[in-house]
């Protein structure tokens, strides 16, 4: 009888050490709020001994057609856990990459994701008078309410580049020009979907 009492106390002792937990994690789109179905979810059990850091994934699967999955599961209350999803493709934005939880019973884990889209700004100064001339610039991303510092270029300013990319949505140029000591304010604004090029040209 007393092998099958101490394997009934080892197991007994074993689930009490263990904590139920529910997480909720959901991805969607951080311009469109459109949800991400079919990505593939991880909850990996983080540990630091002796031997350094271990990992071991202890939830896996794919979110729903609602770009969601709910998982209520037994875990061990001593170690810590990460939740991470893999991005959709061609994606320029990850609101946060990974979310780590350990003594909560609820866990939400809200992804967001944003493709890319591609942008080629040119600047020209058409009617320079002389080295005086100032021009300060900046883009706004409204999507998310995220924003640049202004650049700030005097003189006979020239400027072509070249393509590059940026998360899709809705942006503004603001631009602020002083020439032969007279100052005006412009912007501009405009939307780009995934994948899209677009030029956008500050003739000033």
């Amino acid at each position: 009888m007393k092998p099958i009492f101490y394997l009934f106390f080892i197991a007994l002792l074993l689930s009490s050490c263990k904590k139920e937990r529910t997480i909720h994690i959901t991805a969607r789109n951080a311009v469109t709020g459109a949800p991400y179905s079919g990505l593939k979810y991880y909850v990996v059990q983080e540990m630091t001994s002796g031997d350094g850091e271990k990992f071991k994934t202890v939830i896996e699967g794919n979110l729903n057609e609602y770009g969601e999955a709910i998982i209520t599961k037994k875990l061990p209350k001593s170690y810590s856990y990460a939740v991470r999803v893999e991005e959709p493709t061609n994606t320029c934005y990850n609101k946060k990459i990974t979310y780590y939880f350990g003594t909560e019973d609820k866990f939400e884990c809200p992804f967001e994701f944003a493709e890319c889209a591609y942008l080629k700004l040119q600047i020209h100064n058409v009617n320079c008078i002389d080295s005086n001339d100032e021009i300060k610039f900046r883009r706004l991303w409204l999507s998310t309410n995220e924003s640049n510092n202004f650049v700030i270029q005097t003189g006979c300013f020239q400027f072509d580049g070249n393509y590059f990319s940026l998360p899709m949505g809705q942006y503004k140029y603001e631009w602020i020009v002083t020439k032969n000591g007279i100052t005006t304010v412009h912007d501009s604004i405009f939307t780009l979907s995934a994948n899209q090029y677009f030029d956008f040209a500050i003739n000033y």
